[in-house]
C-alpha cells in the first residue's frame, strides 16, 4: 500500500509526497521512496520521523498506527488510517485525537464498498424476513479474519435490524448446527492465492435470493480512496469515515 500511495500521489497534481516513514529495522532508511515505489527518484528518502507534512496516511500495523497518531498530534496534521486489527484502546485513541485534529478512519477505502454498505442497509430494512450471510475472500497472506470490511458490514446491518453485534453474529459453521436462528447474521471468511478482496452480502428469502457483490480488481482502489480521503480531511477537525466522503457536496 505504501508503494501504491507514493506512486499515485507523485503523479497527482493534488499532492506532494513530503515524507516516507518507517521503523529503523526495516532496512530502507535513506532509500529514495520513489525508487521503492518503482517510479524513480523523487527526492524523498525514507526516514524514521518527520514534521514536514499536512496529512499522514497510515497503512501499517497497530504499533505503527499508535506512532502515527502521536506524530499527527505533535505536528497538528490530519491522519488517514486504514490499518485493520486495531484493538479498542487504539480505536479510542483515534477517536480522542479527533477532538484536536482531522481523523479519517476506514477499514476499506473503496467507494464501491461504501455504496454497497448503504444499499445493504436499505435492503435489510426493506426485507426484514431475509436471512443475511456475508462471505469475504482475500489473499492467503491476510493475517486477520474476518476482514474489517465484513465486520463493518455486519455492524451496520445489526444496527439496522436492531440486533446485538456481540451476540447475533455467527462465524462460519461446523457440525450439527440445527435450524438457522432467524435473527442472526452469518460471516464466512475465505483465504487463498492472490485474491485482492471480494465481499458478498446474501439476502435469502423462501422463494428468491438477492446478492450484493463487490470485487476489488487491484489494490490501487484502496490507495486511490485513501488519497481522496486525504484531500477531504485536509483542514478539518473531527472524525470522518467513507460515508462522509461519499456524501460530500
Amino acid at each position: 500500500m505504501g508503494r501504491m500511495l507514493v506512486a499515485l500521489a507523485a503523479n497527482d497534481s493534488r499532492f506532494a509526497v513530503a515524507a516516507a516513514l518507517d521503523r529503523p529495522e526495516c532496512g530502507l532508511i535513506g532509500t529514495d521512496v520513489g525508487v521503492i515505489a518503482g517510479i524513480g527518484e523523487i527526492g524523498v528518502p525514507v526516514t524514521q520521523t518527520s514534521t514536514e507534512f499536512d496529512v499522514i496516511i497510515d497503512f501499517s500495523s497497530p504499533y505503527g498506527t499508535e506512532m502515527a497518531i502521536d506524530l499527527a498530534l505533535d505536528t497538528k496534521a490530519s491522519i488517514v488510517c486504514g490499518t485493520t486489527g486495531l484493538d479498542d484502546a487504539l480505536l479510542r485513541k483515534l477517536n480522542d485525537a479527533s477532538a484536536q485534529i482531522g481523523v479519517f478512519f476506514a477499514k476499506n477505502f473503496s467507494r464501491g464498498i461504501a455504496l454497497c454498505t448503504e444499499i445493504a442497509k436499505q435492503m435489510a430494512r426493506a426485507i426484514p424476513e431475509a436471512d443475511i450471510e456475508i462471505i469475504e475472500s482475500h489473499h492467503r497472506n491476510k493475517a486477520d479474519a474476518p476482514s474489517g470490511t465484513a465486520l463493518d458490514l455486519a455492524r451496520g446491518l445489526c444496527e439496522t435490524r436492531g440486533l446485538d453485534f456481540g451476540r447475533d453474529i455467527i462465524y462460519c459453521r461446523e457440525g450439527h448446527t440445527g435450524v438457522r436462528p432467524k435473527d442472526r447474521i452469518g460471516i464466512n471468511a475465505v483465504r487463498g492465492g492472490g485474491i485482492v478482496g471480494e465481499h458478498r452480502i446474501i439476502f435469502a428469502m423462501p422463494f428468491e435470493t438477492l446478492t450484493i457483490e463487490h470485487s476489488a480488481i487491484s489494490r490501487e482502489v484502496f490507495a486511490a480512496g485513501a488519497l481522496d480521503a486525504s484531500e477531504f480531511i485536509f483542514g478539518k477537525i473531527g472524525f470522518y469515515q467513507m460515508k462522509d466522503l461519499l456524501n460530500q457536496k
